[in-house]
């Protein structure tokens, strides 16, 4: 079939006979995952265009697969950390949906505080299980929309479930069937996609999806998760683990709409905010994100990087306040629980921290020599050194600078006599064997004493 793609301008040759292979035995990809080595990275050089949506956007899954890796938040650390989420989203809620469980009466009291905020973004969701008593109870609570588990790779098909592939689209179009019949927009979680047979159960079941959304005339979404973190995005990689190759399947292939697809993803092989970004790249309008990255195993995409990535692609934060990614921080080591990593990437103590002296030096002069961005603009966090012994003079003068706010005039270089008497009471602590960074207490301490010092020796 031809189509003129008033996008690309161009007659394209649309393929939609992709029938379910109804295989008698489950396809492991055992040439990739053999389990019992790394897994492989095939690729067979085929390479399928860039296609950014017009818009694309993130929801969040902090409060689901997110409380899956820790204690569960309280209520009201849920009701503070939403509120949060709706200004760091902005003006036009780049952060469009919430997801909840809503199985405890702990659950639905916060998802019940949470609606009413009466924020229209994040719109709260929910996850369940795939049962009628389940759809009842979103009823109920006034959600409009949930996510539904339909695991799609022949490991949850065959060795999990027990069906064949046909039973197992019968069985989910049975209930994707009824969660519309509830009046609820059902979101089908692809669980395992990238183990998953694309073209023989993947398509096949999208194209089913795409024929019951025209049928009742309920959008279905599909969300593409990559449940092991399997998820690659070299050019010319093949699939099953190809992120541009998923992507650009389900819209070329099986006729998704890019406002329907989502990405979901793991971190177990360090890809995880580098697959959220090609998905965006190659259609899918909406990545899954939780704050920080928390999630079981290795975690999540994390928000705040999707947040700086959005900016990066778009050329703008578009509204979106990224002040509260340093407030979230503070929320969750000091109400939550959460011990953040010092060194991750916008949110750890140490992430626009240096030791090195001659880098302290640089920053002295000029910190955009080693500061990402304006860290104080837009995380209320300005550049600053930990003061060891690879400081040298300008790390502790940086230090001072910044600990005391001084600026214009008042800035101290590196010769002054206080950065010198710092630094020797410095030297003469790793000179006795100390190992560890100075605290900002120890240096504001023999500050205070230097200062008085030197005013009254005139």
């Amino acid at each position: 079939m031809l189509e003129f793609n008033k996008k690309s301008n161009l007659l394209e040759r649309r393929e939609t006979l992709f029938r379910l292979q109804d295989v008698s035995e489950p396809n492991l990809y055992r040439n990739l995952f053999s389990y019992d080595e790394i897994p492989k990275i095939p690729f067979n050089r085929r390479l399928v265009p860039i296609d950014m949506p017009d818009e694309i956007w993130m929801t969040d899954t902090t409060f689901r697969d997110g409380q899956q890796s820790r204690e569960p938040f309280t209520t009201e650390q849920i009701v503070r950390i939403f509120e949060l989420l709706h200004r760091l989203g902005g003006s036009k809620g780049l952060i469009r949906q919430s997801e909840f469980f809503v199985y405890t009466q702990k659950d639905r009291d916060a998802v019940a505080m949470c609606m009413d905020k009466n924020f229209e973004y994040p719109e709260v969701t929910s996850w369940i299980r795939a049962s009628r008593s389940d759809f009842e109870l979103v009823k109920s609570i006034g959600l409009k929309e949930t996510g539904i588990l339909v695991s799609c790779s022949d490991y949850h098909i065959f060795l999990k479930m027990k069906m064949t592939r046909r039973q197992a689209i019968e069985h989910y179009l049975s209930v994707i069937r009824e969660c519309i019949e509830f009046g609820i927009r059902p979101r089908c979680h692809f669980e395992d996609i990238t183990r998953a047979d694309f073209y023989g159960f993947v398509a096949p079941f999208a194209i089913e999806l795409m024929k019951l959304m025209e049928e009742t005339g309920v959008p279905i979404k599909i969300r593409c998760c990559d449940t092991m973190g399997y998820g690659v995005t070299f050019p010319g990689a093949a699939l099953p683990r190809s992120v541009p190759g998923i992507i650009y399947g389900l819209h070329h292939h099986a006729g998704v709409p890019h406002e329907l697809m989502e990405w979901h993803g793991h971190n177990d092989f360090h890809r995880a905010v580098s697959n959220a970004s090609y998905a965006w790249l190659f259609g899918a309008c909406a990545v899954n994100c939780s704050i920080f990255g928390i999630g079981e195993r290795t975690g999540n995409t994390p928000l705040e990087a999707m947040v700086m990535d959005y900016a990066q692609l778009r050329g703008t934060l578009d509204g979106m306040d990224t002040t509260v990614i340093t407030e979230l921080a503070e929320y969750f080591e000091k109400e939550a629980g959460y011990s953040i990593p010092p060194m991750t990437p916008f949110a750890g103590r140490n992430f626009n921290v240096t030791r090195a002296g001659i880098h302290a030096d640089g920053l002295l002069k000029n910190e955009e020599i080693y500061n990402i961005f304006d860290t104080q603009k837009f995380l209320n966090r300005p550049s600053n050194v930990a003061v060891s012994s690879a400081s040298g003079l300008a790390g502790v003068a940086h230090w001072v600078n910044t600990y005391y706010q001084l600026t214009d005039d008042n800035v101290l270089d590196k010769k002054h006599p206080l950065i010198k008497k710092i630094k020797d009471w410095v030297d003469e602590r790793y000179a006795e064997g100390r190992v560890t960074a100075i605290t900002d207490q120890e240096l504001k301490d023999v500050s205070e004493a230097a200062i008085k010092e030197i005013v009254n020796n005139g």
